[in-house]
């Protein structure tokens, strides 16, 4: 079996004017890299998961922007702000729920205001009286440069993270995950599974179990694939066996990745991951979420919020079987998120260290901090 990790999971061949991505539809069966050149294609790549987990979709964000705007006939300031905007607001649309998406986009606008000396205005519009000399051939430099280090800033931040979540662990644990936040949704080690990565490169005995992750099944195809392919002692788990996992004394932590956490704490993941954290709490795992600041968004109060994607009823209806699998015509309810309460978290872990409730307080000290820096 190859292994995952010898792959990149988003990259960008600037020569060909194109994002470089894993085709994650098509694991664990098939490794197959596709190239992205056109604003749908980085659309549609978003959208049907092609590319998926929110630290990925981010960098894909910040390379598809810079890539779309990086021929632009744009004549002044008005003309290319009007033009990024209008691109920007096309990919940010693909997925509502990931705040990195929109955060990548936000950026990128914001590191070409910098380099210009562009004034945002609290009405949305822009003061362009102290901008330099129009100079686009720079800012499609600067776009380019700035792509590259959110690329290069979430393989830090993920080795981060996997260095203070390996302090929640010890020899011999069993660890349960949900979803995929490993490699495949980032650009190296993943956030739930950075510790588990560090853990096997330390040659510490942990036994790694998955769920499935209906109905998209991120578990089984992916999580899985990547942890084994690694040589990690993992075991698969359809959704509704985690409590009784639990209750038998297997699991000693549970790890999570998330898509958005929200001010008080309250953390936006993939269906079902709210399930396992209200179990856990009955059997007394500690759950943690693993999220880099990025993922953390100061400006929604509450997970009640969040913007929650809703999907197509054929992934549950009809996707990975033969025949359908439910009668035509049944309503089907598929949220692809749902929100774990602050008050089921353990501990939240960022690059910064492991964050503790009160969660409102700690991740308004957390900002504090880095805005000060």
């Amino acid at each position: 079996m190859s292994n995952i990790l010898d792959y990149e999971t988003v990259a960008l061949v600037d020569d060909d004017d194109a994002i470089e991505i894993i085709d994650q539809t098509l694991l664990p069966g098939k490794t197959e890299m596709i190239r992205l050149h056109t604003a749908q294609e980085i659309w549609d790549a978003i959208y049907l998961l092609q590319v998926r987990g929110a630290p990925a979709i981010g960098v894909t964000a910040g390379f598809g922007i810079y890539l779309l705007m990086k021929h632009s006939k744009a004549e002044n300031y008005n003309e290319f702000i009007a033009e990024l905007k209008e691109k920007s607001d096309y990919l940010n649309s693909s997925r509502p729920t990931a705040v990195n998406l929109s955060w990548a986009l936000k950026r990128m606008q914001n590191h070409i205001f910098e380099f210009c000396n562009i004034k945002a205005l609290e009405d949305g519009s822009v003061c362009l009286d102290s901008a330099k000399e129009y100079d686009l051939k720079g800012m499609i430099c600067e776009m380019r440069d700035e792509s590259e280090r959110i690329k290069a800033e979430d393989i830090d931040v993920c080795r981060r993270i996997g260095e203070y979540g390996l302090t929640l662990i010890k020899d011999g644990y069993g660890l349960l995950t949900h979803c995929n936040a490993g490699q495949l949704a980032t650009c190296k080690y993943g956030t739930a599974t950075a510790p588990m990565y560090l853990a096997h490169e330390k040659g510490m005995n942990i036994k790694v179990y998955c769920d499935e992750t209906r109905p998209l099944l991120q578990g089984a195809r992916l999580t899985a694939y990547e942890l084994h392919s690694a040589g990690i002692d993992t075991t698969l788990l359809c959704d509704n066996m985690s409590a009784s996992l639990m209750k038998s004394g297997a699991i000693n932590a549970i790890f999570v990745g998330c898509d958005r956490v929200a001010a008080n704490g309250d953390a936006a993941n993939k269906i079902g991951t709210s399930v396992v954290a209200t179990v856990a709490k009955r059997y007394n795992i500690p759950f943690y979420v693993c999220a880099p600041t990025s993922t953390i968004d100061i400006n929604t109060p509450t997970g009640d919020e969040i913007n929650i994607e809703q999907r197509k009823p054929e992934e549950v209806t009809e996707m990975w079987y033969k025949e359908r699998m439910a009668p035509e015509g049944i309503k089907v309810y598929n949220p692809a998120f749902d929100v774990t309460d602050n008050e089921l978290i353990a501990g939240i872990v960022t690059e910064y260290g492991v964050l503790r409730a009160p969660y409102k307080e700690a991740i308004a000290d957390l900002f504090d901090k880095i805005q000060k820096k």
